[in-house]
């Protein structure tokens, strides 16, 4: 699915430039950072409520390719700075995790696991 798609299917709102032809086949989603360095798959979508730097060094660290954060959480500014400084694209959608899981496991994604 690309990322453009799955943005729309979500309601969400780019917070960085990004790539919107991106493909994606799973996602990863919990608010747990050592979760996803434990069942994330190399290019894969993360969906979190954490909206600190260290969901974006987890990405960098998990090979994450785009972050979405869920419940409308807002990171602040040195988060976006460095997602950017590492080409990971990032999103915001007011959905919460549980629906937004749902959608995109409606649409053809799967788990990363």
């Amino acid at each position: 699915m690309r990322l453009d798609q799955i943005a729309a299917a979500l309601g969400c709102e780019p917070l960085t430039a990004c790539d919107d032809g991106a493909e994606f086949e799973s996602v990863v989603a919990s608010d747990g950072m050592s979760e996803i360095l434990a069942f994330s798959s190399p290019g894969c979508l993360m969906l979190t409520g954490l909206t600190n730097v260290q969901a974006v060094r987890t990405a960098v660290v998990a090979d994450v390719h785009a972050i979405v954060f869920v419940r409308g959480k807002r990171p602040p500014a040195p988060v976006l700075e460095l997602a950017c400084e590492k080409g990971i694209p990032v999103f915001v959608t007011t959905l919460g995790m549980f629906d937004s899981c749902g959608i995109l496991h409606r649409a053809g994604l799967k788990g990363a696991m």
